[in-house]
């Protein structure tokens, strides 16, 4: 049985660590998207969910037949530093039933000489509550362009799911703070 030469082993194991270098670093590319799929599975980390018309038209229906339990929601609005806008919520609280389609509405405004493109990072607390927390529509969705001296509002429609009420992690959490960060879009 003869040997294979060295030269051929030193290529082959060069060759296996060029391949795992480059599965890493494929990896280390998408290490971010499949984070963000996780938690928006999971609602690790108070990460919401996205959900249609139809959904909370469901949601509702359990409402309507006596879903009881109801959170009081805490709306939070903060800037990047580097963002000279103005934005807070209209109303700071609201109670909300479980299933029941609930609306908030935050202003913004540019205090700027120059359009500026802001996107919005959300959160939700307690981190168990994010994967019950449900936005049909938001702000956050899309970038936002402001011109100088523009004020806008900008509503969020949302529900908290039925299966909250069931839920024990939950149990005790009277309070649901959603939490939005407006940050400048570099152009």
């Amino acid at each position: 049985m003869a040997s294979v030469p060295l030269h051929h082993r030193n290529r082959r194991v060069g060759l296996l660590a060029l391949l795992a270098a480059c599965a890493m670093l494929g990896l280390g590319f998408a290490s971010v998207p499949l984070y963000r799929l996780f938690c928006q599975v999971t609602g690790f980390g108070g990460t919401t969910q996205r959900a249609s018309l139809a959904d909370a038209d469901l949601a509702a229906q359990f409402a309507a037949s006596g879903g009881a339990r109801s959170f009081s929601i805490r709306f939070d609005a903060n800037t990047a530093r580097d963002l000279p806008w103005q934005f807070r919520p209209r109303q700071v609280t609201d109670q909300v039933a479980v299933g029941e389609r609930d609306m908030a509405i935050f202003e913004a405004r540019n205090d700027s000489d120059q359009p500026i493109t802001g996107t919005a990072t959300f959160n939700v607390e307690p981190e168990q509550a994010g994967i019950h927390f449900n936005k049909i529509q938001c702000f956050c969705f899309t970038e936002q362009v402001l011109q100088p001296g523009q004020s806008v509002t900008m509503p969020v429609l949302f529900f908290v799911d039925p299966k909250a009420a069931d839920d024990p992690a939950m149990q005790g959490v009277e309070q649901i703070t959603l939490s939005y960060t407006f940050h400048r879009k570099d152009q």
